[in-house]
């Protein structure tokens, strides 16, 4: 806006007229003002653009515009013109830290508006008077100096030499910021699980040498007394059983003091599912002398949950579940578990047109009623059985089964991250397949070992799961042979734009059928694609062989891969474009069936306990009567 001549304040006591000849004096003056201001000055906000010299360093470059306020705020935040060279000068000051923290002691930032520095007097005034276009020219350029390197390490206080292994850095590495200061946490945890509960390492000392362009760098170290775990006790406990909670702890009075251990402590009494929160607490000295005390201060949910759940896809319709769940049935974290499905809701029919006639095959609704009951550190710590019985009738393209199961599995950890899972079960059913009806008794042995590094259950960002299944399937009557169900499934998870808003999901499935030919199987056992889970856009079960009438009807070998980039757009909102592929072999190898494409878009809302999905799926070369299109809606990630 233009600036007015300052109008000077008009006496109460002139008269009339010398009041009006006044006025108009002024306005005149307004007028004539305005006539000639020409264009606009000094726009408020002061648009401007910002350009990074390159220093030479990629990584520094990055992080100086990364940290830069002068560029993420550049729209998110419009400022005036002296505003703006307070922008540039905080930016400045965070530059030298972004430089010292990658080992360029001696370097210096600087910048630029117009051409002008930040030190320059006539710079608010040049400002004052820009126009809004063309924007403000902001240049930063990075004078990084030379790199230093570590020069020397010394750890004073420090009496057990074995712990200084944790320090990996050593002298004559670049002596960025991190590392450096990383170490003096890790030197602090292997004091600590060493025994030395109350050892401190104090943040580093650096001394610069710029005449060599070295730091030595100093850990001042408080070691403390070595101690043993003393007394160990539990508060806050509502249902829960003492002598189990001291059972399942790997933790006993007079061994060595361990933060490790400790934490592993209080990590597996969270896995049991019956606390909310776990927290551990030591005595702030040693008591009696020695020992230290520890307290888990433990937080129960509340004993029974009650959830809902639903999902729906265009080929199967909704199915729906309500289940009841008791946390701790006996007082030693046993689980109950009560469910009641019902599958098929809503669904429509699917009709094929081939050259040798129609056929049209419906989704009935069906049900599921299952039981399930858990039992933790069962025969040892860390090792559980769970038990189900489940009855259920179906309604699937390929066929439908009216069905009896139930087995038992027990869950060993073989580590960290890996888990080996055996037992046995039984399944008594009826099937119906192209007007056939059969009934099956079978005995199988299920065997699994499972690998999974991934950061949560519905929505994982990074890390990766794989598991083998191994079923051999006795038939305990007529109709079927015995045969051995193999199975690979792997997913990994790459996270490209942190934390977890771009993320690449691929899932990979390749499996067979020993022992027996397709036919000799029931037709619940085979392998069959198409749907969430193998190849989104096709009819479920309907990748594969199909009879003369268009129903699948399974094979025994089978290979799929999904893949799809998840995109967070704000806080709640994102898209998952994906393409799958996957084949079904009647009596052949993996990669020997027709090969069918599925290509689409998900549409994701995230919310506190995972993202609520719909998926639209379209077939790439569906087969002559197939679907055209497929949608599904659930809650958690596809896979």
């Amino acid at each position: 806006m233009a600036r007015l001549p300052f109008l000077p304040h008009v006496g109460m006591m002139e008269g009339s007229a010398g009041r009006k000849s006044r006025v108009l004096g002024a306005l005149g003056t307004v007028i004539v003002a305005v006539a000639f201001a020409g264009p606009a000055r000094a726009a408020d906000p002061q648009p401007y653009r910002v350009t990074f010299v390159p220093s030479g360093d990629k990584t520094l470059d990055k992080l100086i515009k990364q940290t830069s306020g002068l560029e993420r705020l550049r729209k998110k935040l419009p400022i005036g013109p002296f505003a703006l060279i307070g922008r540039a000068r905080a930016d400045q000051a965070k530059f030298v830290i972004v430089l010292e923290s990658e080992g360029y002691d001696s370097g210096t930032a600087a910048i630029t508006i117009d051409g002008h520095g930040l030190t320059d007097s006539a710079l608010p005034r040049l400002l004052r008077r820009a126009p809004a276009s063309p924007p403000a020219d902001v240049i930063v350029t990075i004078h990084k100096g030379p790199l230093y390197h570590i020069g020397s390490i010394e750890t004073p206080g420090l009496t057990d030499p074995a712990a200084a292994q944790a320090i990996d850095i050593k002298p004559g590495d670049p002596a960025k910021a991190a590392p450096v200061l990383a170490a003096a946490a890790k030197l602090e945890i292997e004091l600590r699980n060493s025994g030395y509960a109350f050892a401190k390492v104090s943040e580093p000392v650096a001394i610069a040498d710029t005449a060599h362009h070295t730091l030595a760098v100093h850990y001042p170290v408080a070691m403390g007394q070595r101690v043993a775990i003393g007394a160990i006790t539990y508060t806050g406990m509502q249902h829960m059983n003492g002598r189990f909670m001291a059972r399942h702890v790997a933790l006993r009075p007079g061994q060595p003091y361990s933060e490790t251990a400790l934490n592993n402590a209080r990590d597996s009494l969270l896995g049991l599912g019956v606390f909310s929160s776990v927290a551990t607490h030591t005595g702030p000295a040693p008591d009696p002398p020695g020992q230290v005390p520890v307290t888990f201060l433990v937080h129960e949910q509340k004993l029974h949950a009650v959830s809902i759940g639903a999902a729906y896809s265009t080929d199967l319709g909704i199915d729906a579940d309500l289940s009841w769940m008791d946390r701790n049935l006996f007082g030693e974290a046993q689980r109950l578990t009560l469910s009641l499905g019902a599958t098929g809701l809503a669904g429509s029919g699917r009709s094929q047109t081939r050259s040798f006639g129609k056929h049209t095959y419906v989704i009935r609704p069906g049900y599921n009623a299952k039981a399930v009951y858990r039992v933790p550190d069962f025969l040892t710590p860390g090792q559980s059985i769970t038990a189900t019985v489940e009855a259920l009738k179906e309604y699937l393209p390929a066929y439908s089964r009216t069905a009896f199961l139930g087995n038992a599995e027990i869950s060993r950890p073989l580590g960290k991250h890996l888990a080996f899972v055996y037992g046995a079960g039984f399944i008594f059913e009826k099937v119906s397949q192209e007007g056939v009806d059969r009934t099956y008794r079978l005995g199988q042995v299920p065997l699994t070992l499972r690998y999974d590094t991934t950061n949560s259950l519905l929505n994982p960002t990074k890390g990766m799961k794989l598991s083998l299944h191994v079923t051999p399937t006795l038939a305990l009557g007529a109709g079927s042979s015995t045969f051995i169900i193999a199975e690979a499934i792997g997913n990994t998870y790459i996270d490209l734009e942190a934390p977890g808003r771009g993320v690449l999901a691929l899932r990979g499935l390749i499996g067979r059928i020993f022992g027996a030919s397709q036919f000799q199987i029931p037709p619940d056992q085979r392998f069959y694609a198409g749907g969430t889970g193998t190849v989104r856009g096709f009819t479920y079960q309907t990748v594969g062989p199909l009879f003369f009438d268009g129903i699948p009807e399974g094979g025994t070998a089978i290979d799929a891969v999904e893949t799809e980039f998840r995109q967070r757009i704000g806080k709640h909102f994102g898209i998952a474009p994906f393409v799958d592929a996957g084949q079904v072999s009647a009596n052949g190898k993996p990669f020997s069936g027709t090969l069918r494409v599925g290509a689409g878009l998900g549409f994701l809302y995230y919310t506190g306990i995972g993202p609520i999905r719909i998926d639209v799926g379209f077939p790439m070369n569906r087969p002559p009567g197939g679907a055209s299109v497929a949608v599904y809606i659930g809650l958690g990630q596809a896979f």
